[in-house]
């Protein structure tokens, strides 16, 4: 049975805060039954998230430091360790009642991580999983982040795709806490980055093809 969703971009670079409070009333508004299911498209302006298991030892770079540079730190209610949101990188908040699907965080994981398959797919690049891991992998390097809530089976948080932002940033933490494997961008696997309108495109429609 299809659902109906609502996808939502927001144009220009979104404080984390802000939009943190946004997705928190839709959660309960799409609990409540007021709203239909939402995905919420954007960039962030620079910040670094810290989840409910974040090791504070992952940040590698001193407050005064990560101020000179522009980046925010801000503790979040997801799963997950440490990352980094930022211009150029698609973020995907959906807020979905997972009862319309699959009431299953596992499930919902790998349906986010196949959205993200199917669209480097398109670019002709080979996304992956690796086990132990959550997230989108190209070449042993993590192209996606992935880290969600679930309250009462209605998603919050979500992913983020590397298209082209500041990877100089990443050297400000320990991403997810894991050390050994590095982060790229689209940007580097093809030479040249898409324009985010595109990329947005290509992830809604392949969004709706795996939420069906």
């Amino acid at each position: 049975m299809n659902h109906s969703i609502v996808f939502t971009r927001h144009p220009g670079l979104s404080d984390y805060r802000g939009m943190h409070a946004r997705q928190l009333a839709l959660r309960d508004a799409v609990s409540r039954g007021e709203s239909p299911d939402t995905v919420l498209l954007l960039e962030h302006t620079p910040v670094i998230t810290l989840g409910r298991k974040a090791d504070l030892s992952h940040v590698v770079s001193a407050p005064k430091q990560l101020a000179d540079m522009g980046i925010d730190t801000v503790p979040v209610d997801r799963g997950g360790d440490v990352t980094y949101h930022g211009p150029g990188q698609l973020v995907a908040y959906p807020i979905l009642d997972l009862k319309h699907w699959n009431p299953s965080v596992g499930w919902y994981l790998r349906a986010l991580e196949q959205v993200v398959i199917d669209l480097v797919g398109e670019y002709g690049l080979v996304g992956e999983r690796l086990e132990g891991f959550t997230g989108v992998w190209v070449g042993g390097a993590k192209v996606a982040a992935i880290g969600v809530g679930v309250h009462q089976w209605v998603t919050l948080h979500g992913l983020a795709l590397n298209v082209n932002p500041d990877m100089r940033h990443w050297a400000c933490i320990i991403p997810c806490g894991i050390a050994d494997k590095p982060v790229i961008s689209l940007a580097e696997l093809l030479g040249s980055a898409p324009p985010m309108p595109e990329v947005m495109d290509r992830f809604e429609g392949h969004f709706r093809r795996v939420f069906v």
